[in-house]
């Protein structure tokens, strides 16, 4: 990858990874979500008004904040700063209510802050990414991400979590029966879809992992801590703040990639370098926040258990 612009017309990426594949697959993820939720998960806001207040401060202005800050500090080229800023934007994805789950999070509140963070994102990532493409590429900017052009794209991410609702309220027996499959398949069409990426650009990873590798472990890991450290601060409980470290620390980064290469929003395969790249470590640091978090906890109960 030239270290030039790479938001012209770029063929190799009008494939099917981005016009059906990256579609397909969040679909099908953002379709599973939906079959686990219920209005009352929306209703639920009002059962955690600070966690909720505090993970969409941290979500929406800390975290751009701070990843501004990285790519100055680490001194990105454009279009992979823009693609930080992208990635910082995007909400939490749906494999932060499996790692909650995994490590003691409460998944209800994952379920929640994902939902709400997938509604406010159409409208805060396009700024978030238009104010950062006019002030790193400047006259060199694209049009930048048009509201419509946006929407489309998270029309695919709200249709079926909508559709999915809709099921679980008409007919829960269906949607218990159809969740796991979907869970299922909704991993193949991922794995699949991460692979052809792979693949594609494989001769490209080990430019692409020492372009951005560093920028994206310190902003995957900074995430991770201000998730789950900023709740506990204010008082938040242990679980709460464990699905919000998750949530937080988890962005959505086949959404990320999807906007970056859709050839009708940015079209570009260097502005999707970083989200490609965190959506490959944020799967390890993630699973090394919650042995953490866990191991700490133990000797805590474990001190209880013998004082009692």
């Amino acid at each position: 990858m030239s270290p030039g612009r790479a938001d012209q017309h770029n063929p190799r990426m009008d494939s099917w990874l981005t016009t059906v594949g990256l579609p397909v697959a969040l679909g099908i993820v953002m379709l599973g979500l939906g079959l686990g939720l219920t209005t009352g998960d929306f209703r639920r806001v009002a059962a955690y008004p600070r966690l909720v207040l505090i993970a969409l401060g941290c979500q929406v202005l800390l975290l751009p904040a701070l990843c501004f800050g990285l790519v100055l500090l680490f001194g990105l080229r454009p279009e992979l700063a823009v693609g930080m800023m992208l990635l910082a934007a995007s909400p939490g994805g749906t494999t932060a209510n499996l790692y909650s789950h995994l490590f003691g999070g409460h998944v209800a509140v994952n379920v929640t802050l994902t939902a709400v963070n997938s509604v406010l994102a159409v409208v805060t990532l396009p700024v978030v990414v238009n104010l950062s493409a006019d002030h790193f590429l400047g006259d060199a900017a694209p049009i930048g991400l048009q509201f419509d052009k946006v929407l489309q794209v998270f029309a695919i991410v709200l249709v079926p979590v909508a559709v999915g609702m809709a099921l679980r309220s008409r007919f829960p027996g269906f949607a218990d029966r159809l969740g796991r499959p979907v869970k299922i398949l909704s991993v193949v069409v991922l794995v699949a879809v991460i692979l052809g990426a792979v693949l594609k650009e494989r001769a490209n990873l080990a430019d692409y992992f020492l372009a951005v590798g560093a920028v994206v472990l310190a902003f995957n890991v900074i995430s991770l801590l201000i998730g789950y450290g900023v709740p506990r601060l204010a008082g938040v409980g242990r679980r709460e703040s464990i699905a919000a470290g998750m949530e937080i620390g988890i962005h959505n980064s086949t959404l990320a990639i999807t906007i970056a290469i859709s050839p009708a929003l940015l079209d570009s395969t260097e502005i999707a370098i970083p989200a490609a790249v965190y959506g490959i470590v944020m799967f390890f640091t993630a699973a090394v926040f919650g042995y953490l978090v866990n191991r700490r906890r133990a000797p805590v109960e474990a001190g209880r258990g013998r004082t009692a």
